[in-house]
């Protein structure tokens, strides 16, 4: 990584931190910072969780946001608040303004998962909905900031968001002080820059590896000198960010080692194994640094690693198809199709050897009216439920032994290595 020229750009120290840590004691969750035998086992490397997801408006967001409205004027105070964000920093400012009696404003995309909206309404802000990324909704908060005169909370380009963020570092190496790799999600970069000023402080020899969605690699462009592509839709909401911080870039550029950068299919695939393996429910954002464990185990093997899962805000919805999709990832739902007589019995004779074979039937549906089968057979196609793979590879020989001829059909998990 290259150097930086001018330490001015980098004015966070580990004392402002320390400063924040103190401030923000008892009103916001010292998480835990636990082992997970389990993580440890699936990556091979010896995993801590550093549990964010467990701060009341369920993440870190909470930090930063609470130190940043501390430093409010009765004027400012009085006369309130606006963010622009896609649910975390959102609900941390709303509650904490809320908890303060500051009027709050929260400017969201219009495809922010419900779930976010909801929750920060609840906390008494004003939620307004607009445009389809953060980055369309900064010319509606300036205007709101020259009409009402309300004060912009800054996501993450902000010194004192950036302290605030900073105490989860601060966190991990007290707890865990053998640490010797932090791995963190990176959007506009505010909770692994402030990590990093920490945890450098403490322990210069600490690797750090940030994480982002390939989505919206704006960090990662923005230190190698690249234009960042066109955005897509991605499950790591909480990273989708068009443009890194002009104070969070110079302190990543020069105290992280590495950006990892992920597809959706990785993604998603550390949600499901965060949740399946580790018994931890987070968002896209927060399981990426356990994404990014299982997509390049080699970089972390045999490393006392923190992951910081940042958050878990995830909507029920996305997490329930998340889980079903791990199901046929592992080949524990499978799509089968049969060729049988069209006959009366020919049904009966499949489903009795699938009921042998201990495969459970979800959905049924019969092909029988197209010319590409035969008019005296019909294809029948089976959605199962099975043990394992090789669960899977025993019924298929149980139908072919019985005279069946099946068609494992492709459900292109295979991108993913299961377990």
């Amino acid at each position: 990584m290259p150097k930086l020229e001018d330490k001015h750009l980098m004015p966070v120290t580990l004392t402002d931190i320390r400063t924040a840590a103190h401030e923000i004691a008892g009103h916001v969750v010292r998480t835990p910072m636990r082992p997970s035998p389990s993580i440890s086992a699936l990556t091979g490397a010896d995993v801590w969780l550093k549990l964010e997801n467990l701060q009341f408006t369920a993440s870190f967001k909470d930090r930063g946001a609470l130190y940043r409205l501390q430093a409010l004027s009765e004027l400012e105070r009085r006369l309130g608040v606006i963010a622009i964000s896609a649910g975390n920093h959102a609900q941390g400012v709303a509650y904490h303004a809320g908890r303060l009696g500051i009027p709050a404003t929260i400017a969201m995309p219009r495809g922010t998962p419900f779930a976010k909206v909801a929750r920060t309404e609840s906390f008494g802000a004003r939620v307004i909905q607009d445009g389809n990324e953060l980055a369309d909704l900064e010319a509606l908060a300036a205007e709101l900031v020259a009409k009402e005169g309300l004060t912009l909370i800054h996501p993450y380009d902000d010194d004192r968001i950036i302290a605030g963020q900073g105490t989860v570092g601060l966190e991990i190496l007290d707890a865990a002080p053998e640490i010797d790799t932090i791995v963190a999600p990176i959007g506009g970069g505010g909770l692994m820059a402030g990590i990093a000023i920490a945890a450098k402080a403490l322990k210069p020899s600490i690797r750090l590896i940030g994480v982002e969605a390939n989505a919206f690699p704006s960090m990662s462009c923005a230190i190698h000198g690249t234009n960042a592509p066109a955005s897509k839709p991605t499950i790591a909401e909480g990273i989708a960010v068009k443009y890194p911080g002009k104070r969070t870039l110079p302190i990543i550029r020069e105290h992280v080692e590495e950006i990892l950068v992920l597809d959706e299919a990785e993604l998603e695939y550390g949600v499901q194994e965060l949740a399946t393996v580790g018994k931890v429910v987070a968002e896209g954002a927060g399981a990426a640094p356990l994404a990014a464990l299982l997509a390049y185990p080699e970089k972390f093997a045999g490393r006392k690693v923190a992951l910081v899962i940042s958050g878990g805000n995830i909507d029920a919805t996305l997490l329930a198809s998340t889980l079903m999709r791990s199901l046929v990832r592992h080949k524990r739902l499978i799509r089968l199709r049969v060729e049988v007589s069209d006959a009366p019995g020919g049904l009966a004779s499949a489903t009795r050897i699938i009921a042998d074979a201990g495969a459970n039937v979800l959905e049924v549906q019969h092909n029988r009216l197209f010319f590409d089968v035969p008019i005296k057979l019909t294809e029948i196609d089976f959605v199962l439920e099975v043990r394992d793979a090789a669960h899977c590879d025993r019924l298929l020989a149980a139908l072919a032994a019985g005279g069946i001829t099946a068609q494992l059909l492709a459900t292109h998990a295979h991108s993913i290595p299961g377990p």
